[in-house]
């Protein structure tokens, strides 16, 4: 498969995960400010690194799961950059669904044009790397946040998510390539 195909596979696992804890719990997260979704992300993101690093859970989940999780939390805070964060469930799932496509398909785009100009450097990386760099994105925008988003030289919060959520694919990726091997 091209990295387009595995990256399409790999959104469409997302998004339906997406699109079932919609039907579980609504647009709940719209409550959430962007600082508290950066922290949401940083809790998924620590905990791939203890498992990476112990190899032990204690709640029978892996990896995986967090990662989808670092995608969809990255994807709930660019709509909330966009849109601000809201008082009550203010979604429908359509209106939700199509902000997820809006964002993850903007995100993809980015991730294409990285991916030519690196020449997909991305696969001769340790997936312990991608986990450090979210972790380091993550700080960055913690940083930016403190800083209200008055930046002298950065990309930004949004720009950072995509890269949170760039980084949690290529993961996902590599994670796909070792089962079906």
């Amino acid at each position: 498969m091209t990295t387009e195909e595995q990256f399409d596979k790999a959104i469409a696992e997302c998004r339906g995960i997406y699109i079932k804890k919609y039907h579980d719990y609504g647009a709940a997260w719209r409550i959430m400010r962007p600082e508290s979704i950066t922290d949401q992300i940083y809790i998924k993101a620590n905990r791939v690194r203890t498992l990476e690093t112990t190899g032990v859970s204690l709640v029978g989940e892996g990896i995986k799961p967090e990662l989808i999780g670092i995608v969809n939390y990255a994807v709930m805070g660019m709509v909330q950059l966009e849109k601000g964060y809201s008082e009550k469930d203010d979604l429908s799932e359509a209106q939700a669904i199509e902000f997820y496509d809006q964002h993850m398909q903007a995100t993809r785009s980015l991730m294409l044009k990285k991916n030519h100009d690196y020449d997909e450097a991305w696969r001769a990386m340790r997936t312990s790397s991608y986990t450090d760099l979210i972790l380091m994105k993550i700080y960055r925008t913690k940083q930016i946040e403190s800083l209200k988003g008055e930046t002298l030289i950065s990309e930004g919060i949004e720009a950072n998510y995509m890269d949170m959520l760039n980084y949690a694919m290529f993961y996902l990726i590599k994670l796909d390539e070792e089962k079906t091997r």
